[in-house]
């Protein structure tokens, strides 16, 4: 999906940030609280697209990783899939999800 956006935007800019947040992270984040990878190299497998997405802005190529997130205003998948966990305790505390929090902890 990245690659197809590359090759088809030629104005880089807020249209390129909202196609990548509506039709890459999407695939990358489904259903991150139920699967969310365990090991570190399914971690940065992941995060390499987003590295490769970082890379798609001409002024940013030179920055290193952190850097070119922070001046395109995102988080790393990492932190992301961290606050999903978090929402999901809540909702679980809250009774607001179907799991029950006696059931899901112990």
């Amino acid at each position: 999906m990245l690659g197809l956006i590359s090759r088809t935007i030629q104005y880089k800019n807020q249209v390129l940030m909202n196609l990548c947040k509506s039709m890459v992270r999407l695939h990358l984040e489904y259903c991150c609280t139920v699967w969310s990878p365990h090991y570190m190299k399914d971690q940065q497998m992941l995060e390499k697209v987003q590295h490769r997405f970082t890379r798609m802005f001409p002024h940013l190529k030179k920055l290193p990783y952190e850097a070119r997130l922070s001046e395109l205003g995102l988080w790393s998948l990492e932190e992301r899939r961290n606050r999903a966990d978090i929402l999901e305790v809540f909702k679980m505390v809250k009774q607001l999800s179907y799991v029950p929090w006696n059931r899901f902890f112990n």
